[in-house]
């Protein structure tokens, strides 16, 4: 597979730690079937592993927000960040898009991977299962991150400082963002001394230490799971932030994985990359807007063009879920087909109702689909000569309209309802501190002391 020039679809983007909203989520899979679906893939393995269906704990009202996951098993977050990723994969790809680069920030890799054809929905889930009881058997709970408002040789240098070997540098989201990990008494010490310099900085929603020294055991036992599941070719490139590069085909994916534990995470290096190749539209396909809100400030003073940052499992401003806009803005830059799903449905069962074939396809399309691939494999057969068949035309891209650049289309909502609830009002007003602000939008809980912890 060649990774050498730029294709016609956006660069999608899965999160990591906190990507997850469950205003959004709720909203998202009352109108999308597909999500449901995806999970639903999901539940035998919990059921199997862990005794209990994720879809128990994720499907219900009022929507459960990440807070209160994180207070649940360890695992119950961490597979709701790696669903709700497919999910919005799934319903994009619905929507004709065909990304150029699959990119995952930290646990976001393995989605990505799973996006890509590496694994199957049901192994990914397996290895987010390993990965999350691996590092919890070093890290016991007693790690901790914080992001600091501040560049990555300066956080180097404040680690150095501290001289304490289980304090690492994380995260490089940005020249003026970088994510520390370590156990809570060097957190603590983190806290004082960013204090004493006049640099700002906020706790995140993590369960543990991530991409830390520390974890350095767990990563081959780790590896040697993962090398027993079955591994599949890509079928779009993944490029990863931790290795800097792209995955080859036939390297062993569980080796790199395992260097997830220790690396640290270069976000703002991955982005400068692709822009660089050529890559001008981001997607964020996960919850909240995390990463497409970095997209623009790691290429600050890197680029002069606009870039084009769109999210999906994520609430606006106006309350709107801005899934809607985002496959609006990349149906009109010629990203994205017309109908979606509802073209099978009028090819297929023209006689049911969107609704109804919905949940038919939530039921069966993956049967569907593997009937379909079966089938293509017998009229293809092993001898066929593919050299004769035409030639896939030439994509032309098509100019971005101004109105999506940099931010997500807002379009006024005329059906937003009159009086929302407290999640949904919790969920705009976030949304509009992290965007002011420059913080990742897991730091605003409702417990946040905004003065005392963030310098509000």
């Amino acid at each position: 597979m060649s990774t050498t020039q730029p294709a016609s679809g956006p660069v999608l983007l899965f999160p990591g730690q906190g990507g997850y909203d469950g205003v959004a989520f709720n909203r998202a899979a009352r109108e999308n079937p597909q999500i449901r679906a995806v999970f639903e893939l999901i539940d035998p393995v919990t059921q199997e592993v862990c005794g209990r269906r994720l879809t128990d704990v994720l499907f219900r009202e009022p929507p459960v927000e990440l807070a209160q996951l994180l207070k649940d098993e360890p695992w119950v977050s961490q597979l709701a960040i790696y669903g709700t990723g497919l999910a919005a994969h799934r319903v994009l790809t619905d929507h004709g898009v065909r990304p150029s680069v699959l990119v995952g920030h930290s646990l976001g890799e393995i989605t990505a991977l799973v996006a890509a054809g590496a694994y199957s929905v049901e192994d990914g889930a397996r290895i987010v299962l390993r990965r999350t009881s691996a590092i919890a058997g070093r890290d016991a709970g007693q790690g901790a991150m914080i992001a600091l408002a501040a560049s990555a040789a300066r956080s180097r240098n404040l680690v150095a400082l501290l001289e304490n070997d289980a304090l690492a540098v994380a995260t490089e989201n940005h020249d003026a963002q970088t994510v520390l990990s370590g156990p809570r008494e060097a957190i603590a010490q983190v806290k004082a001394v960013a204090e004493q310099l006049g640099i700002g900085f906020a706790d995140l929603d993590a369960s543990f230490a991530f991409h830390n020294p520390t974890l350095a055991g767990a990563a081959p036992g780790f590896a040697a799971y993962v090398r027993g599941l079955a591994q599949l070719p890509l079928s779009v490139p993944v490029y990863s932030p931790i290795t800097g590069r792209f995955y080859e085909d036939g390297e062993s994916v569980a080796d790199r994985l395992a260097d997830h534990f220790t690396r640290p995470v270069r976000f703002a290096t991955a982005v400068r990359f692709l822009h660089g190749r050529g890559e001008r539209t981001f997607v964020e396909a996960g919850g909240r807007a995390t990463l497409t809100s970095l997209v623009p400030k790691a290429l600050l003073g890197h680029a002069d063009d606009h870039v084009t940052v769109l999210s999906t499992l994520s609430v606006g401003r106006g309350n709107a879920l801005r899934l809607p806009d985002t496959l609006a803005a990349l149906r009109a830059a010629g990203l994205a087909t017309h109908d979606g799903l509802d073209a099978v449905r009028r090819h297929l069962a023209p006689a049911l109702s969107p609704d109804e074939f919905g949940a038919f396809w939530a039921q069966a399309g993956r049967e569907v689909e593997d009937l379909v691939n079966r089938r293509l494999s017998v009229f293809r057969g092993p001898a066929r000569d593919t050299a004769s068949a035409p030639a896939e035309p030439t994509p032309v891209p098509v100019p971005v309209p101004a109105e999506a650049k940099i931010a997500a289309p807002e379009a006024a909502r005329t059906a937003a309802p009159a009086r929302p609830d407290r999640a949904e009002v919790f969920a705009t007003v976030r949304a509009l501190y992290a965007e002011a602000l420059e913080y990742p939008e897991e730091v605003f809980t409702p417990e946040a002391l905004l003065e005392a912890e963030l310098g509000v």
